[in-house]
């Protein structure tokens, strides 16, 4: 029987590693443990390419000429690389607040500092609290709250300071 201290360690071993999946058979018991990876993301992008290429691919070589005016105002937040991506450490439920009675923790136009919390994400019924890591302003929250994320996924942007 696995331990949970043991379990966890292997939960953060694995989140460290580039081990995308590790398995463990031990007196009778078996443990599985997979990183949201490659073949989950492949599987989608395989699928969305089929449909969309042939609509995007057509239509987008002709707005391309006509639009390099348009696309800096059309700038959106996320594709501005002078922000910071505050990012989903673990796999788990994204929340602002510490309850649901309490306010968010930050919202846009928020200034935080490297140990400013942000969010906690709670994972294996743990609430794990995140720093912003950076000094600067919230521009946007990309994640809702209640909301289920990804290892790696984006949550906040921060304008730097």
């Amino acid at each position: 029987m696995f331990k949970l201290n043991e379990i966890k360690e292997l939960i953060q071993l694995v989140d460290e590693t580039s081990v995308q999946e590790v398995e463990i058979e031990n007196e009778g018991s078996r443990l599985v443990i997979r990183k949201p990876g490659k073949s989950e993301t492949v599987y989608v992008q395989a699928q969305a390419p089929a449909v969309a290429a042939p609509q995007v691919s057509q239509p987008a070589a002709a707005p391309q000429a006509s639009a390099p005016a348009a696309t800096p105002a059309a700038t959106t937040p996320e594709a501005d690389p002078t922000l910071h991506k505050i990012v989903s450490p673990m796999v788990g439920t994204f929340y602002r607040s510490p309850s649901p009675e309490k306010g968010p923790f930050v919202n846009a136009g928020d200034k935080v500092n490297g140990k400013s919390v942000v969010c906690i994400i709670e994972a294996m019924k743990l609430m794990n609290e995140l720093e912003a890591e950076v000094n600067g302003t919230i521009v946007e929250v990309l994640a809702e709250n209640g909301q289920l994320v990804e290892y790696g996924q984006p949550l906040f942007l921060v304008k730097p300071e």
